[in-house]
């Protein structure tokens, strides 16, 4: 099934409609996807990182949650199929999903689904409506970055598990660059944007030429990938970067995130998650940058496409540190197509 999910797109796998050796799994998708290729012409993928994903979910063995889902980042340019990371926006299909395949009993009204995410181990609960026992995929939700309203998606992450700061140190200077580096579902680095001699306010297209720039963002993220106990990065696409700026449209902060190396056009949900966090905790890059909420746990982050708003809690532990408390998010997520993808021939070429 080919569905949008927040501001990404992918195709969405049953588990058992998959080879189970991750290695063949990984060379069917990238078939399925068109990879490599810029274009990604002879696949279903859309020849940018955003529209080039995957969700496998499959029946949850334990009782505390419904369904398994592993998301599977499918390099455009290079045959590469990555499963180190999350992806927040493609966790907003994943609930109707499950309904429309069977793996979970729609409720009347609304349905919860409560979701572990493969990568990473964490949970989340997405609910969303099915009217009749069937899911709705119409309402009045908007968000940036999406053309059109949608029904709303609302999902809501429990307290951490892990280290919010994977450094210990709520500062560190990585390549001679002072960061924040956070992990609230998705380790990212925060990276004041005048500190590396730009606005934070440029169109990601013209980010992403500036030779310059792309030189100092991968010799950051190498090293702080080192530092967050990722070990070697040079293959993954994480740490994520996000550039900090003030805002300019009434929010909390103005962003620009790579992943790894082009930039993206708004903000993935658990990057917007790790951010918040980060935001609110004292001492961080964030200060003197950020605005303070006027109350509440809203904090509206903006980015290229416009804003994604975070409700986001932390807390700081008994012994001095920080820890995420809660975030939730509103997306939208719609089917676009159901039926039978045909890969590329194995004969048929593919370097």
């Amino acid at each position: 099934m080919l569905m949008r999910g927040g501001t990404s797109k992918g195709a969405y796998f049953l588990a058992d409609d998959l080879p189970a050796e991750p290695a063949a799994r990984d060379e069917l998708l990238l078939r399925v996807m068109g990879s490599p290729d810029p274009r990604q012409i002879d696949g279903i993928g859309g020849a940018h990182p955003l529209t080039s994903k995957v969700a496998v979910v499959s029946p949850s063995e334990g009782d505390e949650v419904d369904v398994d889902y592993l998301f599977l980042q499918v390099n455009v340019e290079e045959p590469v199929v990555s499963g180190r990371q999350n992806c927040g926006n493609v966790l907003a299909g994943v609930g109707p999903f499950a309904v429309e395949r069977g793996l979970v009993a729609a409720a009347e009204e609304e349905t919860s689904v409560r979701i572990r995410m493969v990568n990473s181990g964490d949970r989340a609960t997405a609910t969303f409506p099915t009217p009749g026992g069937r899911v709705d995929y119409t309402g009045d939700a908007e968000i940036s970055g999406v053309p059109g309203i949608a029904a709303a998606v609302v999902i809501e992450f429990p307290p951490g598990q892990g280290a919010l700061l994977p450094t210990g140190k709520v500062r560190d200077t990585v390549a001679g660059t002072e960061v924040t580096c956070v992990d609230n579902g998705m380790p990212t680095v925060l990276i004041p944007a005048e500190s590396l001699k730009v606005t934070g306010y440029e169109d990601p297209k013209d980010l992403e030429a500036d030779a310059g720039l792309a030189a100092r963002l991968r010799e950051i993220r190498l090293a702080a990938g080192e530092l967050m106990g990722l070990g070697d990065v040079s293959h993954a696409t994480v740490p994520k970067l996000t550039l900090l700026a003030p805002p300019r449209n009434g929010g909390a902060v103005t962003t620009r995130t790579f992943i790894p190396v082009r930039c993206h056009t708004s903000i993935g949900v658990l990057g917007a998650a790790s951010v918040a966090a980060g935001l609110r905790i004292d001492g961080s890059v964030a200060a003197g940058i950020a605005q303070p909420p006027v109350g509440g746990d809203r904090l509206r982050i903006e980015h290229p496409s416009g804003f994604t708003d975070i409700e986001s809690t932390v807390d700081r532990t008994c012994d001095g540190g920080f820890r995420a408390q809660r975030s939730a998010v509103v997306r939208t997520a719609r089917k676009l197509f159901n039926g039978t993808v045909f890969p590329v021939p194995l004969t048929g070429g593919r370097s």
